[in-house]
């Protein structure tokens, strides 16, 4: 029991340590002169807007530079596991 608490403490300081090593990256990314900056823990960061655009253009912008920068945060999540080792006790 006491092996099974380690292993739980153990995966718990090893996803503080990669929250922490992501809170320190960015993703940028831009569509339609819209652009959406989001830190590793999927945290938006700051939105640059273009005025110039129609409502229904600067819906579309914001969806799609949001799940752009989602999909980018994500395999920067991966890439960053793989490079710690991943979560060993994770099975």
């Amino acid at each position: 029991m006491f092996n099974k608490l380690k292993q739980l403490k153990d995966l718990r300081d090893q996803a503080k340590k990669m929250q922490n090593a992501l809170s320190g990256e960015t993703v940028t990314t831009e569509k339609n002169g819209l652009v959406i900056t989001m830190d590793g823990n999927m945290q938006i960061n700051g939105i640059k807007i273009n005025s110039d655009l129609s409502k229904e253009a600067m819906a579309s912008a914001i969806k799609d530079a949001v799940n752009d920068a989602i999909k980018q945060t994500q395999k920067l999540m991966a890439r960053k596991m793989q490079e710690m080792g991943g979560f060993p006790g994770l099975k």
